[in-house]
């Protein structure tokens, strides 16, 4: 467990960083004082960490704009979603060529109306596990039961042309317990009609890189992010942890 290392290590009097055998120790104000990149090997202490808590390392970076954002939490999305129930699905979108669509009305209080578009193959639909569905009008928790059982699951909206992705603060795709994010800036989100591309192809592999591409989606990427201050008795230096 990362967090209680890091923990352990801020009670040792001094952390050794073990890579770099052949190399004698350099003190770090030697290292502030060099041009990068350089080989180090250091014996320091630990004085601080970021963030605190573990989960808030992780990040989603654009490789394309090189930008960092926040993990939205379930409460966005369950926003989004909410929102986005607002509008009625449109049937004259229902039962194209490239998917079957199945509607009905909650019995719930709000008496939603929730319609699912499946996407077919050679106008077959596939095995659940192999099959991505389009959902308007659900809630997060529906939307969780679909993932459990189907391959890809991407939330939806109507329009008077077509089937439009929601606002990219939600995932655009869902895969297993996975959400996947676009980057606002760097994306020029395209009608869900894009996909029948990948349904045409010989065997849908409905990937998320592939997704993402045909619906002009900069798909971002989770990334690990820690940083940490080590010190000796010549200085300090904060070194940072960026990893996929």
């Amino acid at each position: 467990d990362l967090e209680l290392h890091l923990q352990r290590c801020q009670q040792l009097s001094v952390t050794v960083l073990t890579d770099h055998q052949d190399l004698s120790n350099t003190e770090l104000k030697t290292i502030t004082n060099s041009t990068a990149p350089q080989q180090y090997r250091i014996r320091a202490k630990l004085r601080t960490y970021k963030p605190q808590k573990l989960h808030q390392s992780v990040k989603l970076h654009c490789s394309k704009c090189n930008s960092l954002q926040e993990v939205p939490d379930g409460d966005d999305f369950d926003f989004i979603l909410y929102g986005s129930a607002n509008t009625a699905p449109n049937p004259e979108l229902h039962n194209t060529s490239w998917y079957e669509s199945v509607t009905w009305t909650t019995q719930d209080q709000k008496q939603r109306e929730i319609a699912i578009h499946f996407v077919k193959h050679d106008e077959m639909l596939q095995h659940p596990e192999d099959t991505l569905l389009m959902i308007e009008g659900g809630t997060l928790k529906e939307i969780w039961k679909l993932t459990k059982r189907f391959k890809c699951v991407i939330p939806v909206r109507s329009t008077e042309d077509d089937l439009e992705l929601l606002d990219l603060s939600a995932p655009f795709l869902l895969q297993g317990n996975v959400k996947y994010y676009g980057c606002k800036q760097c994306s020029n989100p395209k009608p869900m009609k894009s996909l029948s591309s990948i349904a045409a192809e010989q065997q849908p592999s409905w990937e998320p890189t592939e997704i993402a591409q045909v619906l002009g989606i900069e798909l971002l990427q989770y990334v690990f992010i820690m940083k940490f201050t080590l010190v000796d008795e010549t200085g300090a230096l904060n070194a940072y942890l960026f990893d996929y």
